[in-house]
């Protein structure tokens, strides 16, 4: 038999978070590693207990899920994730889709209902139809997610990557394999070219830019 694969369960409401644990460890299959109710909590967490999949709510009380998946993803590019929210609403599930997340659940359907999904998810599938939109024109800067944006923002306001970390509630380290990643993806070699390339784009006073995630 294949091992059962580990998830992490992060949400800031005790008792939901608590039966959704109870739920997950009803299967044979699947096993909870670890519990978290904050970004900082849930990145850590991953790091020491290293699990296959995220259960993850959108709204925590230091950022969302999606900063847990970007996160975490740093650390495990392989981790798969289950969005577990409230908010049915279009914009919840673009950030789930934002987030690279592969499923996106309801906390009102039945426990079965959670279960398969996250047996889905854990199989290689994705449960999410829709696609997000492809990035406009040629800015790379509409390919960086939504921590790396922040981290890209703070970088040219000149802080260093532990203060990055300190700032985000992170690792340094989670916060160095950001950097590497942002600037393969900007062309980029070097954080000084990060903080001449920020200046540039607020010197035009790009929009996107003024609006970017904090």
């Amino acid at each position: 038999m294949s091992p059962p694969t580990r998830v992490l369960i992060v949400d800031d409401h005790e008792i939901v978070r608590r039966g959704v644990v109870d739920v997950i460890n009803t299967a044979d299959d699947l096993t909870v590693v670890a519990e978290a109710s904050t970004v900082a909590e849930a990145i850590q967490r991953a790091e020491l207990t290293r699990p296959d999949l995220l259960l993850v709510d959108l709204q925590l009380p230091d950022g969302t899920g999606v900063d847990v998946i970007d996160g975490v993803r740093a650390l495990l590019p392989e981790v798969r994730a289950v969005v577990l929210t409230s908010f049915g609403d279009p914009q919840a599930r673009t950030a789930a889709k934002t987030a690279g997340a592969h499923a996106f659940v309801l906390k009102s359907v039945r426990g079965g209902q959670i279960l398969d999904a996250v047996r889905a998810v854990a199989a290689g599938r994705t449960l999410l139809r829709d696609t997000p939109a492809e990035p406009r024109g040629d800015d790379p800067f509409e390919l960086l997610t939504p921590t790396q944006r922040r981290i890209v923002e703070l970088i040219g306001d000149g802080l260093s990557n532990r203060e990055v970390a300190e700032r985000l509630g992170v690792a340094e380290k989670t916060v160095k394999n950001h950097v590497t990643s942002l600037l393969a993806t900007l062309g980029l070699q070097r954080r000084t070219q990060v903080v001449a390339w920020v200046t540039g784009r607020r010197r035009d006073q790009d929009p996107q830019w003024r609006h970017a995630p904090t």
